[in-house]
């Protein structure tokens, strides 16, 4: 099956068992509001690690350097903040493990590693050289 159909159904299944399983143990007035909390919590949180991010990044672009690692971190980031505005445990988990910089670090460069980098590539395919206009003699 295509894995977007899979998520898709998937996804709302598992959240779906979830609040069965922690409403039955814990009650239903409680776990609306331990949603509501987590997405606010995590909102917060994800806006202040938004804006650690964003200072870093800026500090590298300050020493002439590329903030590559700073805008993955920010797309995943964001991705999280996405994920914890979303009711549901599981979604919850995976938001709060992508915003704490440590388990990020980890998930990123798990996937960093099965992609390889542009500049290696593009290393291999260049030539060095020095080059000169020359004219005609008729003057084109």
């Amino acid at each position: 099956m295509n894995t977007a159909i899979i998520l898709i159904l998937g996804i709302p299944l598992i959240e779906i068992y979830l609040f069965i399983k922690v409403g039955s143990q814990i009650g239903a007035l409680n776990t609306i509001l331990l949603i509501i909390t987590t997405a606010v919590v995590g909102i917060w949180y994800a806006r202040y690690e938004g804006f650690n991010t964003l200072r870093s990044g800026m500090s590298q672009l300050v020493k002439n350097e590329v903030p590559l690692y700073e805008i993955v971190s920010g797309a995943a980031i964001t991705f999280a903040a996405l994920l914890l505005i979303i009711p549901g445990f599981a979604t919850d988990i995976i938001g709060i493990l992508l915003i704490f910089p440590i388990t990020r670090r980890i998930i990123l460069n798990k996937y960093s590693k099965k992609y390889p980098s542009k500049k290696k590539t593009e290393e291999k395919n260049f030539i060095e050289g020095e080059y000169e206009d020359i004219e005609d003699k008729d003057g084109r």
